[in-house]
């Protein structure tokens, strides 16, 4: 059996899955299943991969249609179904870089028996320059929180170990919304594990202007409840004070937009969430604002 699974949710991404495909067809290790998670797409994915499957590729493609839920509900139905030891999300719009899924392998090898919960890599974009910030030298390992407090910046690639990740809650959903952040299992995960560090880009991304990170503002208007959820889970877990205070004006401002009259008795920081109050209405009245002139 492959040791890992690829795994790519796709919302009408007829146009740039072909290059994640691509991809995965040029690692010079094969040892790895490809799951693609279709997220209710209506354009012609489902015929796109059927055309791959059909190929001899090296590796075992996987296809799963599911209706349209958001990326968070497609990474559940993903580690609903992989059963490999480790996995690693690569987006429908993005590239498995050269030689990754070898590296993760060696790598991992070095690692297996220490009790990490995966590794943490690097992304770059198609010309190969690092997103964010890279690892320092002497930094081994860290947690993904702990990435980002000590100076850390820039989306990372994270492989994780199917058996931690599948410990954990899954993504929640809220109904007439599509979207609840990713870091929520990640945040979880801190708390009891460590990731090894590979110093190495594992994936080459390119950000869509339709994509999540594009559309935030929108995003926060239309999945209030989800971002609501987020910001109490980063009120158990902060990471600073001022992450804190900056999570409990969110969570005031998201918890208004959704009419949530219940959010300071909900609250995990009561007494910060009140005194936030004045800062979440004006930031709820700019988010609101924002969106209409976008």
């Amino acid at each position: 059996m492959a040791f890992l699974t690829v795994f790519t949710p796709a919302y009408n991404r007829a146009k740039t899955l072909p290059r994640t495909y691509e991809s995965l067809c040029k690692q010079d290790c094969k040892d790895f299943v490809w799951l693609i998670v279709d997220d209710g797409s209506t354009d012609n994915t489902a015929c796109l991969v059927k055309s791959w499957q059909e190929k001899k590729n090296g590796f075992e493609i996987q296809y799963i249609y599911k209706e349209n839920g958001g990326m968070h509900t497609a990474h559940n139905t993903a580690y609903e179904n992989i059963d490999t030891e480790l996995n690693v999300c690569i987006d429908s719009d993005d590239r498995m870089a050269i030689g990754a899924v070898r590296k993760i392998k060696d790598a991992w090898e070095r690692v297996r028996d220490k009790g990490y919960a995966g590794m943490i890599a690097l992304d770059a974009d198609f010309f190969g320059k690092i997103i964010g910030k890279g690892f320092p030298e002497d930094m081994i390992e860290t947690t993904l929180g702990g990435y980002y407090a000590a100076g850390g910046c820039g989306d990372k690639k994270l492989v994780y170990r199917t058996d931690v990740i599948k410990k954990y809650p899954s993504y929640p959903v809220f109904s007439g919304e599509k979207y609840v952040a990713l870091a929520y299992k990640y945040r979880l995960i801190d708390q009891d594990y460590k990731l090894a560090v590979l110093n190495e880009i594992l994936c080459n991304v390119e950000y869509q202007e339709d994509g999540s990170s594009a559309t935030m503002w929108k995003q926060y208007v239309n999945n209030p409840k989800g971002f609501a959820f987020w910001r109490k889970v980063c009120m158990q877990y902060p990471t600073s004070t001022k992450r804190l205070w900056m999570d409990c004006i969110h969570y005031v401002s998201e918890s208004i937009i959704s009419g949530d009259k219940q959010f300071i008795k909900e609250s995990p920081k009561r007494a910060m969430t009140v005194i936030a109050i004045p800062f979440g209405i004006i930031l709820s009245i700019y988010t609101k604002n924002r969106v209409k002139n976008l």
